[in-house]
């Protein structure tokens, strides 16, 4: 238990926003997502004192068995991977109830806790604060041109080729966005990475509920997701391709969704103006596009030679990035896709007013452009804008190129100018 040092090399990120919103609302805040995301660092950038609770298992056995000592340090106390320490959550439930201030708290995890640990709500008390890997406005790979809040506002789309060719997209999306891989070659990270990916299989996902899981059956679903990354595939399919039952790509899917590996994007469900069955699935993403391409150990090289496959795992770096800008700006993120094939890869969707913005993904080229920005104004004509309203804007998002508006009113921008 300590005071907290400065971090040396921190960059700030986006996810700062929520954690000081809730620290100004409620006694604690919870920052959860996957391990190595930066969720520490983030944390230490308001706490006052801090205690880690992954240490050695005699150090766990005195804290659960007196959780109320963990608590005592200057405010905001940052209690990092909370979940390991039995009684952590009701401790600081009671402290904050008993104390009614504001910002007591910041609690970090990896992963959501066993229902029964978290039984009694925190409602009031707790806000969560979901935390992703590094965007590429984050990690210095965007020049910030084009801001989301901006879009909302109707601002006109206008940006200068970025110095970020489509190799070095490539790289970004084997590297990823973790804190640590900041500078490493793509050799180095997916080394790491393949560690990461072994380290979920054998110990997270069956630590996380106590319940023992086959490492090689988890290690099998991983790659079987990767081939799927950025699509609706069903359990079934998941069960077939990783020769695992059914039953049990289940159980593995939740463990992973509460180790935040897998992030499911639900579909927006409008008001239309005919009567076009629409598709209900979730899209399933991983937390970054680098898990995909270390579970299937593959190569910048070899994914310049299957523009097809790269295409999905460039989608997944996009929805990965406008998940965070998106929260940033109290939006939620969703996808739509209807019977007829008419889909956007992205809708996004502000809580406060329901204004929205349907995006496509795609790697660049006119023609897939134009392809992209006619799926989107037949979107733009579906949707009953009586009851929804107008889109604020219709966006394709690319790897390269110059950010500009198109004669129709469609949108074109790359990732790499994109920014909160």
């Amino acid at each position: 238990m300590s005071e907290v040092a400065p971090t040396p090399g921190y960059r700030q990120r986006i996810v700062e926003i929520g954690i000081a919103a809730g620290l100004g609302a409620t006694g604690a805040v919870v920052v959860e997502g996957p391990r190595a995301c930066g969720k520490t660092w983030a944390a230490r950038q308001f706490a006052g004192s801090e205690v880690l609770l992954d240490g050695s298992d005699e150090q766990q056995l005195a804290f659960s068995l007196n959780p109320e000592s963990i608590l005592i340090g200057e405010p905001p106390r940052l209690l990092d991977e909370w979940h390991l320490v039995p009684g952590t959550w009701n401790a600081v439930r009671r402290a904050c109830d008993s104390r009614t201030e504001k910002g007591l708290f910041i609690l970090t995890g990896s992963a959501v806790p066993p229902d029964d640990i978290t039984r009694h709500s925190g409602a009031g008390r707790v806000r969560r604060v979901q935390m992703r890997p590094m965007t590429l406005s984050e990690s210095g790979n965007s020049t910030r041109e084009v801001s989301l809040g901006s879009l909302f506002d109707g601002n006109v789309v206008a940006a200068p080729k970025p110095g970020v060719d489509f190799s070095e997209i490539v790289e970004l999306s084997v590297r990823g966005g973790w804190p640590d891989l900041i500078g490493s070659s793509v050799m180095g990270a997916q080394e790491y990475l393949l560690s990461y990916l072994d380290e979920i299989a054998r110990t997270d996902v069956s630590f996380v509920d106590a319940v023992p899981r086959d490492p090689i059956g988890v290690s099998r679903l991983l790659r079987s997701l990767a081939r799927n990354v950025s699509s609706e595939v069903s359990h079934s399919t998941l069960a077939e391709d990783a020769q695992v039952a059914r039953h049990t790509v289940n159980a593995y899917l939740h463990a992973l969704e509460r180790l935040f590996i897998v992030e499911n994007v639900p579909a927006w469900q409008p008001r239309l103006m005919s009567r076009v069955p629409l598709r209900q699935a979730a899209k399933r993403y991983l937390a970054d596009p680098s898990l995909a391409a270390a579970a299937l150990e593959t190569s910048p090289t070899r994914l310049k030679a299957d523009l097809a496959y790269f295409g999905l795992l460039f989608e997944n770096l996009v929805v990965r990035d406008l998940a965070v800008y998106a929260a940033s700006n109290g939006c939620t993120v969703h996808h739509y896709r209807d019977k007829s094939g008419l889909e956007a890869d992205a809708v996004i969707q502000r809580r406060s007013d329901g204004a929205w913005i349907a995006v496509e993904v795609k790697l660049g080229g006119a023609e897939g452009i134009d392809k992209a920005a006619q799926s989107l104004l037949r979107l733009r004509d579906l949707v009953d804008v009586s009851k929804v309203g107008a889109p604020a804007k219709l966006l394709v998002i690319t790897a390269t190129g110059y950010g500009y508006e198109r004669r129709d009113g469609v949108a074109v921008a790359p990732i790499t100018a994109l920014s909160p």
